[in-house]
């Protein structure tokens, strides 16, 4: 569990790791140079499966490759500072990988919550089978992170984590390693994921043009340089302050309203805050026309433009 600023959530995160089914885990906490009470948070939990690793903030990746290089478990489950584990999450992981040793990776679907751990949407990965998910276009990442438990050898054995991929380090982490192992996602939500304003990670057509087209190529070529690493860095650091990350956590939570959960009152709630804080961005001014139609509607449009990207 990499942390950084999380002393909001990270409690609740932590409890419903320690109140798993499944009881014979350490948890690795890996604090990226906090700035708040992170730490003292995490320092008030006295289970000794608890352990908490430091470092200056050098980002997710860096701290994921902290934890790889201190874990002793061979299976690794993924999980971040802001989601909330179900109890069964980790026997119902842990029982699929070793009746079914063949199996690398194991990723589930995931129920979304928003910052304040109200319900929005469930997510079902658009593929289960390891057939489906080697069939997946490149540009397509086949997992929500936080849900996957793998081999921890061979996330290591493949150099771990790419620090030069920022947002994105799972993703190519997937393309990879998974043309010769076998991968699948559990159709059971064994997580939820919180979306919060303070996350980096935020809908995909609020990056510039230019992020998106060095994440892409990079992700073609299961490749990519320090330089471009350093580039995605100054973008986002540029792209991305407090004011339009938290319209973007908006105006995302108006999206899922209307084609994942069809909550049109909520979607016009959710995307009127993200016009007061981004005024000058048509597509906020798109969902709010377009949550006055119909669900059936609403989803026919969804499918055609999803074609035609």
């Amino acid at each position: 569990m990499p942390a950084y600023n999380a002393e909001r959530y990270i409690a609740d995160a932590i409890r419903s790791v320690l109140e798993q089914t499944f009881t014979d885990f350490e948890l690795l906490i890996v604090n990226d140079g906090s700035t708040d009470d992170t730490a003292k948070v995490i320092a008030s939990f006295k289970d000794p499966r608890v352990m908490l690793l430091s470092q200056q903030n050098k980002g997710v990746s860096a701290a994921l490759n902290l934890g790889l290089s201190h874990a002793r478990a061979p299976y690794v489950a993924r999980f971040d500072a802001d989601d909330i584990c179900y109890p069964d999450r980790l026997k119902i992981q842990y029982d699929f990988i070793t009746s079914y040793p063949e199996y690398s990776v194991i990723g589930s679907a995931a129920d979304y919550v928003d910052a304040d751990g109200h319900y929005i949407f469930t997510h079902y990965p658009i593929a289960h089978l390891n057939e489906e998910i080697q069939q997946l276009k490149y540009s397509v990442c086949p997992f929500i992170h936080s849900s996957v438990l793998y081999k921890k050898e061979l996330i290591i054995s493949n150099g771990g984590y790419n620090e030069h991929a920022y947002t994105y380090e799972d993703h190519f982490l997937w393309v990879n390693i998974l043309g010769n192992q076998k991968a699948c996602n559990l159709s059971k939500a064994l997580i939820k994921v919180r979306l919060n304003p303070e996350s980096i990670t935020v809908d995909e057509r609020w990056h510039s043009r230019k992020f998106r087209s060095i994440k892409y190529t990079s992700l073609r070529n299961k490749s990519i340089t320090e330089e471009q690493g350093t580039e995605l860095y100054q973008i986002s650091g540029k792209q991305y302050p407090a004011r339009k990350k938290e319209g973007a956590y908006y105006a995302l939570c108006s999206k899922k309203f209307l084609v994942n959960n069809y909550q049109p009152e909520k979607a016009r709630y959710n995307v009127v805050r993200a016009m007061n804080l981004q005024p000058f961005r048509l597509d906020n001014y798109i969902i709010y026309t377009m949550s006055y139609l119909p669900e059936r509607l609403i989803n026919w449009i969804y499918k055609m433009s999803a074609r035609r990207a």
